[in-house]
């Protein structure tokens, strides 16, 4: 029979409670580490919050679907998972400075046949080793380990932001897609009525045969279109709802209500797209991560070359024999080990070439994703002013456009214009509603893209954004229409 035991090891007196501090004895934060780190989510909403019924009562703001996602979308929980694994991997490379120590108890039981007059039978030998063992130099392997596992760690750290970001940006984008096509329903709604109108107008001219049936029967096709498209927006509409929930880590028929938006968002352009570039270069968190994950690849070299020079380790061990076939002894003994690899198939050889070419694959990264956050910075700030400009153009095309209209009815009731002219108004509003809805939804989701491309998407940067925290009249997801 051999007995092991081996310190820290599960279900063993060192290993008591995965969440126990006390299981951190070599400070790597691993229990220290957030699930979401500071200024992303509100304050005042914890996460335990998130999934009680009372917390879908009420229309929901941006600020709480945001604070909902982070809490609820696996992808949190996935990144932070990650980074407690790297945290338990510094652990390991700082454990590679302590001393070593085993103890190896082994008995055994013999039977003799035939019997032994000098010995009792059955015999039972009882042998136990403790050995202690530590490296005193090593020409700076552990070194460039601990440096790697440090900057994984600070690459995890930084991963985590960027993927909280990046959950944001889709509740962002998500909760404006559910307005957008919230207000497009109201906007297929009122174009319906105003088809309907219209349809009623000429089938009253035709009745007192003023009108052409080929008025009335335009006028009915128009109608039936709009009726269509009113009928197609309200599935695009639980659509939207669904991809909401989905976002916030909930099932797709979940109930959730919003608060309406009623806010024209704000035409105010932000400052040189070239100082927004610079701030991107030291914000970015996966631009951090990866910077950390160069250094990383840069100590793995210096490891690898280590890894094939001599090591000097001093050892001492204790072994007690006793039993009633052995003579009792103990021997103590100290020994001094200097390990000199002589050859081991070329292979240190190619570990250090691929440390180097992975090293060189983080830096072409690096620089890759320098050039991608400009382009993402600049992408975004041209799509910001596009929006905000085009949410003034749409006001005054909206304003023509009911005008237009109000005329050309007028006159078609009045029997001096045409069917033609008032369909035309009629598809020219309509069309003009649509271009006001999606303006404003991408002035709002070009601000949160521009706040992700520069890293600075966080709790105040939602809550400077429309719906954020104000309470409206609701919207929800199981619409009435009249």
């Amino acid at each position: 029979m051999l007995i092991t035991h081996q310190a820290f090891a599960e279900d063993s007196i060192w290993y008591q409670d995965q969440h126990a501090k006390k299981n951190d004895p070599l400070q790597t934060k691993l229990f220290a580490l957030p699930k979401l780190t500071d200024g992303y989510q509100s304050l005042d909403a914890p996460c335990a919050d998130q999934l009680s019924a009372s917390a879908f009562a009420k229309p929901l703001t941006l600020a709480e679907v945001a604070n909902a996602s982070l809490c609820n979308n696996p992808q949190t929980s996935e990144v932070w998972a990650s980074a407690r694994v790297q945290a338990a991997q510094l652990g390991i490379a700082k454990s590679a400075y302590l001393p070593t120590l085993t103890d190896n108890i082994s008995s055994n039981l013999s039977v003799l046949h035939p019997e032994s007059a000098t010995r009792n039978n059955p015999n039972l030998n009882l042998s136990n080793s403790l050995v202690a063992s530590y490296l005193l130099y090593d020409f700076g392997n552990r070194n460039a380990n601990l440096e790697s596992a440090r900057q994984l760690l600070l690459s995890a750290s930084a991963s985590q932001s960027s993927t909280v970001q990046n959950v944001l940006l889709a509740a962002t984008v998500a909760f404006y897609q559910v307005q957008a096509k919230t207000a497009a329903v109201e906007a297929a709604l009122q174009a319906e009525r105003a088809g309907n109108e219209s349809f009623k107008a000429a089938e009253a001219r035709y009745n007192a045969g003023v009108s052409t049936p080929a008025d009335k029967l335009q006028a009915q096709t128009a109608y039936a279109q709009l009726t269509l498209t009113r009928i197609t927006n309200e599935g695009s509409l639980q659509t939207a709802y669904g991809n909401l929930a989905n976002v916030m880590g909930l099932p797709a028929n979940q109930q959730i209500r919003l608060v309406s938006n009623t806010v024209i968002p704000s035409a105010n352009i932000l400052s040189d797209v070239n100082l927004l570039i610079e701030q991107a270069s030291l914000r970015r968190p996966d631009l951090i991560a990866s910077e950390a994950q160069l250094k990383a690849a840069q100590a793995s070299i210096d490891a690898s070359k280590a890894a094939a020079k001599p090591t000097i380790s001093v050892s001492m061990s204790n072994n007690l024999q006793d039993g009633s076939s052995l003579a009792t002894s103990n021997n103590s003994t100290l020994g001094l080990t200097v390990a000199i690899p002589l050859f081991n198939g070329y292979a240190p050889t190619y570990r250090i070439r691929a440390a180097e070419a992975t090293a060189d694959l983080r830096a072409a990264q690096r620089d890759r994703l320098r050039l991608q956050i400009s382009l993402d910075v600049w992408t975004a700030y041209q799509n910001l002013r596009t929006a905000l400009e085009s949410v003034s153009a749409t006001e005054v095309l909206v304003a023509s456009a009911e005008q237009s209209y109000r005329v050309a009815l007028g006159r078609y009731k009045a029997g001096v214009g045409n069917i033609i002219d008032t369909l035309n108004a009629q598809s020219a509003l309509a069309s003009a509603h649509q271009q006001q809805i999606q303006a404003a939804l991408n002035a709002n989701i070009t601000r949160a893209t521009l706040a992700q491309a520069m890293g600075s998407l966080d709790h105040a940067m939602i809550q400077s954004l429309p719906s954020a925290t104000v309470n409206a009249l609701p919207t929800t997801n199981t619409p009435s229409i009249d």
